[in-house]
């Protein structure tokens, strides 16, 4: 099972008068953890460098911003990967504090900074979340709606044409018992369709 983070936890170290500001926070993809980077350079204009790893799927990424390669986004990206994490950004801006760390230290301080930041986190576990599509006569309209209710489902559309066209979404690990019970509650008048 894979996890992401309820908010977004922070961590600052000092190391050999370096300041290393850290962030974990949960993100939706590229573009989002994009700007927050983009952020973050415009907030600390004096750092150093701003190094970020991300771990969403297809979108994910690990930058040093000019620290030596493999020492910085690399290191930080495994500590989400080790935490089982998804759709999380982290992110670490440095202040060069004159003395340089060589590439072990970097490795240590960049890991260091994350995992510290994940330590005060809020991790909550992600439901892999499935569409389904309905459509009942106008007399079950509304049995669907409390079942919908009573599972916890999202209600994402509601189609009124010659039958009313519900689309939700659900749990994935919920989805046939869910439509068991309506199937059995509605006594097979539920037209499953192909969820768009």
């Amino acid at each position: 099972m894979s996890y992401s983070l309820g908010a977004p936890a922070h961590n600052e170290l000092v190391i050999k008068k370096s300041r290393f500001i850290a962030c974990v926070q949960p993100v939706d993809g590229r573009p989002q953890a994009q700007a927050v980077v983009d952020a973050l350079r415009a907030a600390h204009p004096g750092a150093a460098h701003v190094c970020w790893a991300l771990l969403a799927g297809g979108q994910s990424a690990a930058v040093d911003d000019g620290e030596p390669s493999g020492t910085a986004g690399r290191p930080m990206l495994e500590v989400l990967r080790h935490q089982q994490l998804e759709g999380v950004l982290a992110t670490v801006v440095r202040y060069f504090g004159g003395v340089k760390l060589g590439a072990g230290g970097l490795v240590r301080a960049y890991t260091d900074s994350v995992a510290q930041a994940l330590l005060t986190a809020e991790k909550v576990p992600r439901q892999r979340l499935m569409r389904l599509c309905a459509s009942v006569p106008y007399p079950l309209e509304g049995l669907l709606r409390r079942e919908i209710a009573a599972a916890g489902a999202q209600l994402l559309q509601a189609r009124h044409a010659a039958q009313v066209t519900f689309t939700l979404a659900l749990p994935e690990d919920a989805a046939p018992a869910f439509k068991a019970r309506t199937d059995e509650l509605a006594s097979g008048r539920v037209a499953w369709l192909a969820a768009d």
